[in-house]
């Protein structure tokens, strides 16, 4: 099980799903989840799961998912898996700790149970009691669809590899100087002009607003939140160069396809930047349910200190206006921000520093340790190493507690692994940075620091692999585990 579970008492013996095997529910508002474990078990089983509305007699062949407000533990995501000869149960507070039960369930099943075609063999699983709930709170990953777009059918994909590993939330970064990646309906050259390349020369492409809902609801199905990023001041060429008034010349700049940073920024003294900018900020706010608003915020190179501290202040107050919660990379605590922020570190700890000094919380993004584009070693094909060279021990092996001596448990609301897209073209590209890469990072956010074990890893992470497999996830196979040969 990827992550480790907080409790497991084994119990030595196996429960069988059979075609008899039912899927109980004590309340409608768990029948999407029973839809759901039934989608998952039919095709390999070929077995019927009929759902019940009713609570399961023990005795009976099945799987019952049980809301509970007395279940001692009140996390949200908590959860207690219990299985024995004749019965499974999962119980919660809340049908996300229900869905992040069903992810143990899945991985206690046999690997051929992702296949989509019926397979043959005896559906075992192991008995015993699980008591599990996280660490953190806020357990993520970013895509960033700007250096390379990737359309809806790939970001879903994305999502539901992620779930498997209990990530609850997927930050996606809309838009750099490479291209602007999400419709604006008041601002429509943004897409219209900004989204047609991507690094390298090739077509781009961009979110309908449509698309971005079907996304965000898709997502909400895996109780994973979307935080939309829209970085500024700097990271903004596609936006200069779709509105010339956005530029401090008044000139439109041309569309880039390179990978250099630091070179644009909006022109923070113009009152039309800000018609910009609030004009964004209310529209992608209004179809986006989550509470968080990312805006970026870092390498703004070309923006003068104090220009750059004026531009953060006023654009935060645009984000609570629009109901939501600011994040912004580590550079925006050179701003006046409070407890009502999040900075995300990722770089220099003294900026974070002086984050918490000011009330914010942070997410944990350290680039030498988190960052997924990086290489794993030298002759890795794609991926960069400007941060450091991350094999999957390094991703591992590290606690967001002692990174920074003044950052404590308290400040930390969780921690994200970030993919930048400069070298990243394909699914199978974001597949083979990501994983097996964020299966460790899920447990750092998971599992508590003291019951994690490299050895011990290794050992799951090699079964995982043939769970990766089944779903045609192009992981690296990493030399440092023992993958089975037969995966």
């Amino acid at each position: 099980m990827i992550p480790k579970p907080l409790s497991v008492t084994a119990t030595h013996n196996v429960y069988r799903l059979m075609d008899e095997t039912t899927v109980t529910i004590n309340c409608e508002e768990l029948r999407p989840l029973a839809q759901y474990l039934v989608e998952l078990l039919k095709p390999a089983t070929g077995f019927s799961f009929f759902i019940e509305n009713k609570v399961s007699e023990p005795e009976k062949r099945s799987i019952s998912l049980y809301l509970d407000e007395s279940f001692e533990l009140k996390n949200k995501e908590a959860y207690r898996l219990t299985i024995n000869e004749h019965h499974i149960e999962i119980i919660s507070t809340k049908d996300e700790g229900i869905f992040r039960g069903l992810q143990t369930l899945r991985q206690l099943l046999p690997a051929t149970i992702e296949s989509k075609k019926q397979r043959s063999g005896s559906w075992e699983i192991a008995t015993g009691i699980i008591t599990d709930q996280p660490g953190y709170s806020y357990r993520s990953t970013m895509l960033d669809i700007s250096r390379h777009f990737f359309d809806v059918t790939t970001i879903k994909r994305h999502i539901r590899n992620i779930a498997l590993y209990k990530i609850n939330t997927l930050h996606l970064h809309l838009s750099d100087d490479q291209g602007w990646r999400i419709e604006i309906k008041s601002w429509p050259n943004l897409t219209t002009h900004g989204a047609n390349t991507e690094v390298g020369g090739g077509k781009g492409g961009f979110l309908t607003q449509e698309d971005y809902k079907e996304i965000v609801s898709y997502a909400a199905r895996y109780f994973i939140t979307i935080v939309p990023e829209i970085d500024m001041p700097g990271h903004t060429n596609a936006a200069l160069a779709s509105y010339p008034g956005l530029n401090c010349d008044n000139k439109a700049r041309d569309l880039y396809t390179g990978t250099e940073v630091g070179f644009s920024s909006l022109c923070t003294n113009k009152e039309l930047t800000y018609q910009f900018v609030d004009d964004v900020i209310r529209e992608i706010s209004a179809i986006t349910p989550g509470r968080y608003f990312h805006i970026g915020g870092d390498e703004s190179h070309a923006t003068t200190h104090q220009n750059y501290i004026d531009f953060i202040n006023r654009v935060r107050t645009m984000v609570k206006k629009n109901g939501k919660q600011m994040i912004g990379w580590e550079e925006v605590a050179q701003a006046s921000i409070d407890s009502s922020d999040l900075i995300q570190f990722w770089n220099q700890p003294q900026t974070a520093i002086n984050g918490i000094k000011q009330g914010a919380q942070v997410i944990i993004s350290p680039s030498k340790y988190a960052y997924l584009d990086m290489k794993y070693n030298s002759n890795t094909l794609i991926g960069q190493n400007w941060a450091a060279i991350i094999d999957v021990k390094r991703a591992y092996e590290w606690n967001p507690l002692l990174l920074i001596n003044e950052i404590t448990k308290k400040d930390i609301i969780g921690l994200e692994a970030p993919l930048w897209t400069e070298t990243v073209k394909t699914a199978d590209d974001i597949d083979y940075l990501v994983f097996p890469r964020l299966a460790a990072i899920a447990e750092i956010g998971w599992t508590p620091d003291a019951q994690k074990n490299w050895n011990n890893f290794c050992k799951r992470l090699s079964e995982n692999g043939k769970r990766m497999k089944q779903l045609e996830i192009n992981f690296y196979p990493s030399p440092l585990i023992s993958w089975d040969n037969n995966q």
